[in-house]
């Protein structure tokens, strides 16, 4: 059985993904927001551990990255939780730094690069990766025009970069992106067309397959699909991981 951190499990694909572990026998530790949602996070999985930080601030991942970490050894990381788009203006964090862009990206990037290598991780992007720009000169939109949409894509394809980037770094760990698509949750909203089930699936499959060998590879139900070409570009992953360093002072190990 394996040791699995969802990040963002208190609803939606990630409490669904943390619900099938837990009900297959897998130990979950369970990830929360904020206290209010870590009960909210618990149904999913009674009696496993919840680990508690707003990924919105560098300092509470840190802290997040820290606590998980103690719930260890973990086998796999589900990277799960991240924002929407739409939102109309432009918004910034504690840290200074678009929230999209710390949230969706910066995060998984830290917790990723302070908690111990997992066997497996998992990072969840969307469809819409496919009309992201990896623009690393301005990802966080300070120079040009605000698009919510846009921003969102471009930070969902900077997912699937980072999980590539990581898979070339460590080969010793299979780092993978999914397409959950388009889901009825809170975030997918009541016209989505798939259920909750299909959303969860292939992480779960990922985190548990026993004859798992593939790396650095994108997928929606379970089928490899062929991501944007910048998420393949090793230049765009280094410059990726790069910036990620400069802006929370820790480098990716290895």
């Amino acid at each position: 059985m394996a040791s699995v951190l969802v990040t963002g499990s208190a609803d939606g694909i990630g409490r669904e993904t943390a619900a099938t572990l837990a009900a297959a026998g897998h130990r979950v530790v369970l990830h929360a927001r904020d206290e209010d949602r870590a009960a909210h996070a618990r149904t999913a999985a009674p009696g496993a551990a919840c680990v508690v930080g707003d990924l919105a601030s560098l300092r509470q991942t840190r802290a997040l990255a820290h606590a998980a970490a103690a719930h260890g050894p973990l086998d796999v990381v589900i990277h799960n939780a991240g924002l929407g788009g739409g939102r109309a203006e432009r918004a910034v964090t504690e840290d200074g730094i678009e929230l999209l862009f710390q949230v969706n990206v910066l995060a998984p990037y830290l917790l990723t690069a302070l908690m111990p290598r997992p066997r497996r991780l998992v990072y969840l992007t969307s469809g819409l990766e496919s009309v992201g720009v990896a623009d690393l000169d301005d990802p966080q939109y300070e120079r040009k025009p605000w698009d919510g949409m846009q921003a969102y894509s471009d930070s969902k394809l900077l997912d699937v970069v980072l999980a590539f980037a990581v898979a070339r770094r460590w080969p010793g760990v299979l780092s993978n992106a999914v397409d959950p698509g388009w889901i009825k949750t809170r975030l997918g909203g009541p016209d989505a067309t798939d259920e909750l089930p299909e959303g969860a699936e292939t992480q779960v499959w990922l985190a548990t397959a026993t004859d798992a060998t593939a790396t650095g590879r994108y997928y929606k139900r379970r089928r490899e699909l062929r991501a944007n070409p910048a998420a393949y570009d090793i230049a765009v992953q280094e410059r990726l991981l790069s910036l990620c360093a400069d802006l929370t002072g820790v480098a990716l190990p290895g």
